[in-house]
């Protein structure tokens, strides 16, 4: 009896103590970015000084865009993020494909060895990438900063899970029809896993859009660096720290991806409980 009316005041509790996690984890992973506004929306004596009555600027994000190349950033930026996910949603959905339906040969420590690929560190490759890029002469190119990306493990693996789960029946249907396998992928497959496919890529390009350390070594010129390397450079303590306008360069630079989210918001939410749901 004593139990009975016990356990829904610890179900309650474990619920206002999730609730309050939940509320503390969003304030601290929200408090840099409003420190980013408010440092940039101010003049730069109030950049670590909150007072109420501080009067609004917007030179700040002026002698931001004057003192980088912020277009030539964002253009290059764009250009390997949507090069590198190219590439992996058309390997990642031949190899998903292959690994899922296709009867082979050593399929299995194929697969295991595209799971190890989840297992090492890409810091670790670094000098050995370098070295191939070298050999290539693609040092200070779109595909040179792209190269070592474009195939994902983990992309392989989520693709071949939801092909597996949808049913064997369609792709026969299909085949009666007379339909190739590339035919049968694009038009069954692909339909079907596109919660998946969003999920995906936006785990993709939120990753190499903020990608840091290899663009900073493969790269060495304004004609391919990405915005985080321009973002470092133009914040390097020789150069002199302005925090103000340093976080203007800042929101500048994450201003694209933080709009696509909060437009397609619903849509990454759906995306995501459904690839996780299969």
């Amino acid at each position: 009896m004593f139990i009975t009316k016990l356990t829904p005041l610890l179900n309650h509790t474990a619920s206002g103590l999730s609730t309050l996690l939940a509320w503390l984890l969003g304030i601290f992973w929200i408090f840099p970015l409003i420190y980013a506004l408010w440092a940039a929306i101010h003049p730069p004596e109030y950049a670590t000084r909150f007072a109420l009555n501080a009067p609004l600027s917007m030179e700040n994000f002026h002698a931001a865009w004057e003192q980088a190349p912020f277009v030539s950033y964002m253009l290059n930026t764009v250009a390997i993020t949507l090069l590198i996910l190219v590439f992996q949603l058309v390997l990642c959905t031949l190899a998903g494909y292959a690994l899922a339906r296709i009867r082979f040969r050593g399929r299995g420590l194929v697969f295991a060895l595209i799971l190890m690929q989840l297992m090492i560190v890409p810091e670790i490759l670094i000098v050995e990438n370098y070295q191939t890029l070298a050999s290539l002469q693609a040092i200070d190119t779109y595909i040179g900063v792209g190269l070592p990306y474009l195939a994902s493990a983990f992309g392989i693996f989520l693709l071949r899970q939801t092909f597996k789960t949808i049913p064997q029946e369609l792709e026969d249907a299909a085949r009666i029809e007379g339909c190739s396998n590339l035919q049968i992928i694009w038009k069954v497959y692909v339909p079907l896993a596109k919660p998946t496919y969003l999920a995906f890529s936006l785990v993709s390009i939120s990753y190499h859009w903020n990608n840091f350390l290899w663009p900073l070594v493969a790269t060495n010129t304004e004609n391919s660096r990405p915005l985080t390397v321009g973002m470092a450079i133009f914040g390097a303590p020789e150069s002199g720290v302005d925090w103000s306008v340093i976080s203007a360069g800042t929101l500048i630079s994450v201003a694209p991806l933080l709009i696509v989210f909060l437009v397609f918001q619903r849509q990454f939410v759906q995306s995501f409980m459904r690839a996780g749901v299969k």
